[in-house]
C-alpha cells in the first residue's frame, strides 16, 4: 500500500460523504412530492428508484475502490456500502430519510429488486464466463479431494448448526433441514472470483498450487449451485420428500448432460451465428442474455432456481470458440459498473447490525464465524494432507478457501426471499462472509510468501509467461483466402498447422479459378479443406503430446467464392478476425510487383497479413514439412520479425522440423571496417527466440551476418537448404501494397516458398471509413 494510494483514499472518503448527504437530500425531496407531481402519477416513485439507483452506485463504486487500494476485493466494499446505506448507519443517524429513499412500501420496493434480482443472474452467468474447466481437467485429481473435503466438512458443521439455532431465528421452525441446507451451502462454498484476485496478485495463477486453488474452488462453487438447486426443489415443496428429491435430482442431472453435449454445441452455433450475421451493434451480448434467460427459465421450469441455469450458461458461453475478448470485456463491464453494486448494495440493504447490540445475536454470530472459519480451513487443509501436499502448501489451500465473499451472500439473498432465512439470521451469515473475506487476501498472502518455486515448476512457468507475449497463442480467429493452384493448398496446411494447436475457428474462403488464377481445372473447395484437416490434426497431436492437453478440433467454416474484392473481404473481416492467409496462384504481375485484384483483396483487410507466395526462382513445387527441414526466419530486432518466428515455430513444432534463426545487422561494413563487435542487441533477441523455441520444444539454430545486404545474406542461406521463408514485414503507406525493397529482393532471389507475416496496414481514418463503407 503506497503513501499515494493512502492518500487518495482519505480524499476519496469526504468527497463521498459530501455527496451521499447532497444525493439523500434530493431523494428525499423526490420521495416527499405528491403522488401526482411534476411528472404524472408515477413521478415520485420514478424519482425515488433513480435516486436509489445512484446512491448504490456512487457508494458502492466509492467504498469498493477505498477497498480496492487497501488490498482488499471491490465487492466487499460495494457490500459494505450497502450496509452502511440501510439501518446499520445512514438509518440510524437520519432514519427518516432512509425510510424515505429506501421504502419498504411493496410497490416501490419491488422495483429496485427486480433490478436486483436480475443483477444475481448476471452475476452468475459472469462467474460461469469465468469457469475454466479445462484449468480443472488439467490440474488432475488434488482439486477434487480438496473441494470435496472443503465442501463436505464446512457443509456438515453449517447443517448441524442449524437444527440447534433459536427459534426465533427461523421464519418457520418446521423447515429446520430446509434451513440447515442453506446454511450448509453458505459456509461450505468459497468465492471464486475473490480467491483468483488474491492468488493473480500474488503472481501464482501459473504457479502448480495456484492452479489447484482456483481449481478447487471452481469445483466447489459448482458442486454449491447444484446444492442449491435441490435445495430449492425441497423449499418449494415444504418438506423433505424422497420421491420429489429424487425427481428434482434426476432432472438436474438430465439438464447437465443436455447442457454439456447438445446444449454446448448449439451456444457454440448461436454466437457464431449471431456474430457473423447482424450488423446492428452488440448483437452476441444480446444472443449471450437470452441464451443465459432460456436456460434460467428451463431450471424454474423443472423446479429449481433460475441462478442454475444462469451458472450453467455462462460456463458454456465462456467455452465457446468464437468469443472474443472485446465482447466478453463489453459484457463484463455492464455487469460489473451496474448491476453488481446494486445487487451487492440491496444485500447489504437487508443487513442490521444494529441487531447484534443485542449480546445472544452477537456470541451467536461470533459461534458462527468460528464454525466457518474452522470447517472451511480444516476441510480444505484435509483434502490437501490427503492429495499429499506439504504443510505449508495444505496451510495456504486452507487460507484461500476460507473467502466467502459474494457466492454466500447470493445463497443467502435467495434464503431470504425464500423465507427459508430471517432477517436476523441473513445479517448474521453476510457479517460471516464479509470477515471471512476480509481476513483471507493477508492470510493467503503470508502463506504463498511462504512457498519457494523448484526449477520444474519454474521452467514451466517461464515457458507459459512467454505465450503472453505470443503472436500465435493470442489469435482467435483465421480467415483463410486460397485457389486451387498448389501454392494454395500448401497456405491451407499452412493454416491447419497454426489453428490445430488451439481448435481455432477458420474460414476458408476458396476462390473459383479464373478469377485470380489461371485457367486450370478447379476443384473445388475440397483439397483446401482436407489441407486445412491435415495440418490440424498434425498441430493438435504435437500440442496434445508436448502438454498433456486435450485439443479441440478446429471449427471450419467453408465458402466458394467467385471473386473477392476490398468489399467482399471487408464484409467477412466484421465478424473479427486475427489473421488473414492469403495463397494464390498469379500474385504477381510481369514487372515483378503486386497485381491490382491482390492490393484490392488486400485494401478491405485493416489486420495483420499472411501472404505465402513462390519465390522468383521456385519451379512450383511446394515443400514438405518433416523432420529435418529447415525453416528459415530473418529478424532484426523489430516487434513485426518476433512475430514471424512465433509462426515459424508455430510450423515447425508438429513436424519436428528445425528453425533457423538468421540476424543481418545493420552494423555491417562502413568504409571497410566493420562498425560493430560485440552484437550485444542482436543476441538479446535471438536468446530471446530461443527461449520461446523452448516453449514450442522446436529445435533452433541462430546466425549473425553482418558481411552482406539482408537479401543477399538470406538467399546464400536459401541456398544451403532452407525449404521455406518466413518473415516478418510492414506495410509500407501508399495506394499499392509494397513491404520494402529488403522483401522484394528477396522474392526475386530465393528458390523456395517465401511467407510474409505483415503487420497491420498503415491508413487514413477517411480511407478506412471508405473501405468500411463499401463492405457495408
Amino acid at each position: 500500500m503506497t503513501c499515494r494510494s493512502a492518500t487518495t483514499s482519505r480524499s476519496i472518503a469526504p468527497a463521498l460523504l459530501l455527496a451521499v448527504f447532497g444525493l439523500a437530500s434530493a431523494g428525499t425531496t423526490f420521495a416527499a412530492q405528491p403522488a401526482g407531481h411534476a411528472s404524472g402519477m408515477g413521478g415520485s416513485a420514478e424519482g425515488v428508484f433513480v435516486a436509489e439507483i445512484v446512491l448504490l452506485l456512487l457508494v458502492g463504486r466509492g467504498v469498493g475502490e477505498i477497498f480496492q487500494r487497501h488490498g482488499q476485493p471491490a465487492v466487499m466494499g460495494q457490500l459494505i456500502g450497502g450496509i452502511l446505506l440501510g439501518p446499520s448507519l445512514f438509518g440510524w443517524l437520519w432514519p427518516d430519510a432512509q425510510h424515505l429513499i429506501f421504502s419498504t412500501d411493496p410497490a416501490q420496493k419491488s422495483m429496485i429488486d427486480a433490478v436486483s434480482q436480475l443483477g444475481i443472474l448476471l452475476l452468475l452467468l459472469l462467474t460461469g464466463m469465468e469457469t475454466d474447466l479445462r484449468l480443472v481437467r488439467r490440474v488432475g485429481a488434488a482439486c477434487f479431494s480438496i473441494s470435496i473435503t472443503g465442501v463436505i466438512v464446512p457443509f456438515v458443521c453449517g447443517f448441524a448448526l442449524a437444527q440447534f439455532l433459536p427459534d426465533t431465528l427461523l421464519p418457520n421452525p418446521t423447515q429446520r433441514v430446509v434451513a440447515g441446507l442453506f446454511l450448509g451451502t453458505a459456509l461450505s462454498i468459497s468465492s471464486v472470483k475473490i480467491v483468483a484476485m488474491v492468488v493473480r496478485e500474488m503472481n501464482f495463477m501459473r504457479r502448480n498450487l495456484g492452479q489447484v486453488i482456483i481449481s478447487s474452488a471452481i469445483i466447489e462453487d459448482t458442486i454449491g449451485w447444484l446444492i442449491i438447486a435441490v435445495t430449492f426443489g425441497i423449499a418449494t415443496n415444504g418438506s423433505l420428500q424422497l420421491l420429489p428429491l429424487l425427481t428434482t435430482v434426476a432432472e438436474v442431472a438430465l439438464f447437465m448432460v443436455f447442457s454439456f453435449t447438445i446444449g454446448r454445441r448449439l451456444v457454440f452455433m448461436l454466437i457464431r451465428w449471431s456474430n457473423d450475421s447482424f450488423r446492428s451493434e452488440y448483437a452476441v451480448i444480446t444472443v449471450i442474455l437470452l441464451i443465459m434467460g432460456v436456460m434460467a427459465l428451463i431450471t424454474n421450469l423443472i423446479g429449481v432456481h433460475t441462478v442454475l441455469g444462469a451458472f450453467v450458461a455462462g460456463i458454456l458461453v465462456g467455452e465457446s470458440p468464437i468469443l472474443s475478448a472485446h465482447i466478453e470485456g463489453q459484457l463484463r463491464g455492464v455487469i460489473t459498473a451496474l448491476f453488481m453494486p446494486i445487487f451487492f448494495g440491496m444485500a447489504g440493504l437487508s443487513a442490521d447490525l444494529t441487531v447484534l447490540a443485542d449480546p445472544t445475536l452477537a456470541l451467536l454470530t461470533l459461534a458462527l464465524l468460528v464454525i466457518a472459519s474452522i470447517g472451511k480451513f480444516g476441510g480444505a487443509f484435509l483434502g490437501g494432507r490427503i492429495a499429499g501436499m506439504s504443510l505449508k502448501e495444505a496451510i495456504a489451500v486452507g487460507s484461500a478457501m476460507n473467502a466467502r465473499g459474494s457466492t454466500e451472500v447470493i445463497v443467502a439473498s435467495i434464503g431470504l426471499s425464500m423465507n427459508i432465512l430471517s432477517h436476523n439470521l441473513f445479517t448474521m451469515i453476510v457479517t460471516m462472509a464479509a470477515l471471512t473475506t476480509l481476513a483471507m487476501p493477508p492470510m493467503l498472502r503470508w502463506a504463498l510468501g511462504r512457498l519457494p518455486v523448484d526449477d520444474v515448476e519454474k521452467q514451466r512457468v517461464d515457458r507459459e509467461l512467454l505465450d503472453e507475449r505470443g503472436f500465435i497463442s493470442k489469435l482467435e480467429r483465421l480467415l483463410l483466402l486460397v485457389d486451387d493452384s498448389p501454392i494454395g493448398k500448401f497456405t491451407a496446411y499452412l493454416a491447419g498447422l497454426v489453428g490445430g494447436g488451439s481448435g481455432m475457428p477458420t474460414t476458408l474462403l476458396h476462390l473459383k479459378d479464373g478469377k485470380l488464377a489461371g485457367p486450370t481445372r478447379d476443384k473445388g473447395p475440397e483439397q483446401s479443406v482436407k489441407e486445412v484437416k491435415k495440418g490440424a490434426r498434425k498441430s493438435a497431436k504435437a500440442v496434445s503430446k508436448a502438454e498433456d492437453t486435450l485439443v479441440a478440433k478446429v471449427h471450419l467454416t467453408t465458402r466458394t467464392e467467385s471473386g473477392a474484392t476490398a468489399a467482399t473481404i471487408a464484409e467477412e473481416a466484421r465478424k473479427g478476425y486475427g489473421l488473414l492467409l492469403l495463397g494464390l496462384e498469379d500474385a504477381f504481375t510481369v514487372k515483378g510487383s503486386f497485381t491490382p485484384a491482390l492490393n484490392d483483396i488486400t485494401e478491405g483487410f485493416d489486420g495483420p497479413l499472411c501472404l505465402v507466395l513462390k519465390g522468383a526462382g521456385s519451379t512450383g513445387k511446394m515443400p514438405v514439412l518433416r523432420t529435418g527441414t529447415t525453416i528459415l526466419v530473418p529478424v532484426n530486432g523489430t516487434e513485426v520479425s518476433r512475430r514471424a518466428a512465433d509462426l515459424a515455430l508455430a510450423l515447425a513444432r508438429p513436424n519436428r522440423a528445425r528453425v533457423k534463426v538468421l540476424y543481418v545487422s545493420k552494423a555491417a561494413r562502413q568504409g571497410g571496417r566493420i562498425t560493430s563487435v560485440s552484437h550485444r542487441r542482436e543476441e538479446a533477441m535471438l536468446k530471446d527466440i530461443a527461449d520461446l523455441a523452448v516453449r514450442y520444444g522446436v529445435q533452433v539454430d541462430t546466425a549473425i551476418r553482418t558481411r552482406a545486404t539482408p537479401d543477399k545474406a538470406i538467399a546464400r542461406e536459401v541456398a544451403k537448404g532452407a525449404a521455406l521463408v518466413v518473415m516478418g514485414v510492414t506495410q509500407r503507406p501508399g495506394e499499392e501494397l509494397f513491404f520494402g525493397d529488403t522483401a522484394t529482393a528477396v522474392l526475386a532471389a530465393v528458390t523456395c516458398p517465401v511467407v510474409l507475416l505483415a503487420s497491420e496496414r498503415i491508413r487514413s481514418a477517411e480511407a478506412r471509413k471508405e473501405v468500411t463503407e463499401v463492405g457495408a
